[in-house]
């Protein structure tokens, strides 16, 4: 009884703790939406390569395709088709993947501004930092290059 009655008591930490990990599975989906529009662009860009590729050769050449981990031997004529159809394919879920990134940055935003969320984490990171190393300006040229006295 007397954890719940903390938890009844102690509302506003919980609820910190919830919009904070409300906050956090947003912002690991958006993420995650993130990462697929860029595998899925990789493979639009090789799909545009195979096209480039074979489009000017013999449509009656040999040509040798992967369908479900099985490598399977057709002529040009009948590939290229079904590899521009699935770039197009590729092209519109990445078009809908956009749209759904836009709709989840708009989300996360009204929400920051909801729960009055601020991110202090590199301004932090940059502060500890410079406190802990001398040479924080390391790799850094100041000047001209090279021996030109």
């Amino acid at each position: 009884m007397r954890i719940m009655a903390k938890a009844e008591g102690g509302k506003e930490p919980i609820n910190e703790q919830a919009v904070a990990n409300m906050y956090a599975a947003m912002r690991s989906e958006l993420n995650q939406i993130y990462s697929k529009i860029t595998e899925l662009e990789m493979e639009v860009s090789e799909h545009t390569l195979v096209t480039n590729a074979i489009q000017p050769l013999d449509q009656s050449r040999r040509c040798y395709r992967m369908i479900g981990g099985v490598l399977v031997e057709r002529t040009i004529k009948e590939v290229l088709p079904a590899v521009q159809r699935n770039k197009e394919g590729l092209e519109e879920v990445v078009a809908r993947l956009n749209e759904a990134l836009e709709k989840k940055k708009k989300e996360i935003s009204e929400f920051e501004a909801k729960y009055k969320i601020r991110i202090r984490k590199a301004d932090a990171e940059v502060k500890d930092e410079s406190g802990r190393k001398e040479g924080s300006a390391q790799g850094v040229l100041v000047g001209p290059a090279g021996g030109s006295e």
